[in-house]
């Protein structure tokens, strides 16, 4: 059975129809897919993007953490320096004191109308003042170690009562029975002797 003209061209004209929308369904999948493979691609590019500029930052931000150490550091050594400056001229006064001396010395001879003899010992004192009068038979010693020497002294009983337990009586204490160990140190046994 042979078609007619027209119906041919009908059944042409469906299968064009049919060839276009296929055409157009694949297009629109080709286009639904590069778009998706551009999206992909996209974010891609973001997150690698948005990663260089957060590591560039982090870099940034740990260098400017390195230069405030580094900037504290020498605030700290400058400082450091500036006290052991001033503490070493504290230290030094050597110049200081042997300046006074020499003013003062005139106007005790004019006060006294007696000669002084004055040495300053620069190596062996931790400062202060030892007199003597002309025969050395009589000193008077105002020196570091000397106040020292007589907070020990005074300190004495007290540290002797917080080994043993007891309490100093009137101006002297006397060893505790059992043997006079500390309790709390073995090494703290005093008698009023030792006073």
């Amino acid at each position: 059975m042979a078609l007619s003209n027209a119906d041919m061209q009908k059944q042409i004209k469906h299968m064009m129809a049919f060839i276009e929308q296929e055409a157009n369904e694949k297009a629109k999948g080709i286009d639904a897919k590069a778009e998706e493979e551009f999206n992909i691609e996209k974010g891609q590019f973001v997150q690698t993007q948005r990663l260089k500029i957060m590591e560039y930052y982090e870099k940034k931000e740990k260098q400017i953490e390195q230069q405030k150490k580094i900037q504290m550091s020498n605030l700290m050594n400058q400082a450091r320096l500036k006290v052991l400056r001033v503490r070493d001229d504290l230290i030094t006064d050597f110049p200081l004191v042997k300046s006074a001396v020499q003013k003062e010395i005139p106007m005790y001879k004019i006060a006294t109308k007696n000669d002084v003899d004055v040495q300053i010992d620069h190596e062996d004192i931790a400062g202060g003042v030892e007199i003597y009068n002309g025969d050395h038979n009589i000193k008077v010693s105002n020196t570091l170690e000397s106040q020292l020497d007589l907070i020990v002294q005074q300190m004495m009983p007290e540290v002797g009562g917080a080994c043993s337990g007891q309490m100093p009586t009137g101006s002297f204490w006397t060893k505790p029975s059992g043997g006079g160990a500390c309790p709390q140190l073995s090494c703290c046994e005093v008698e009023a002797s030792d006073i």
